[in-house]
């Protein structure tokens, strides 16, 4: 899976960048946990500060056009986006998790 990168837009007023994304795939349309991670590594970001938003394959395609929001930490995320957008992403399960992991120790 390929990762390009079409547009980059940046938000300081919600410490984030908007980003457009292509993906060249060779399978069926990919997880958009996957898309997720592809893109934090390819933007050199922690998976839980981007969030996909949508993406569109053509039928017949191996190619997905998409658009994500990077923000600048988890919290910046979770104080913007919507409940379902951060469940869809797995982004407040993710600190959920974490936070019952510090409470442990």
């Amino acid at each position: 899976m390929e990762v390009e990168i079409l547009s980059e837009e940046q938000n300081p007023m919600l410490h984030r960048s908007e980003v457009r994304f292509q993906i060249v795939h060779d399978e069926a349309t990919p997880s958009r946990l996957s898309v997720r991670d592809s893109l934090a590594a390819k933007l050199d970001k922690d998976s839980s500060e981007v969030v996909v938003h949508e993406m569109n394959t053509k039928f017949g395609m191996r190619k997905t056009v998409g658009y994500a929001k990077v923000y600048d930490s988890p919290e910046h995320a979770r104080d913007v986006e919507q409940d379902y957008m951060l469940e869809r992403n797995k982004i407040a399960a993710d600190a959920d998790a974490e936070a019952e992991a510090e409470e442990a120790e």
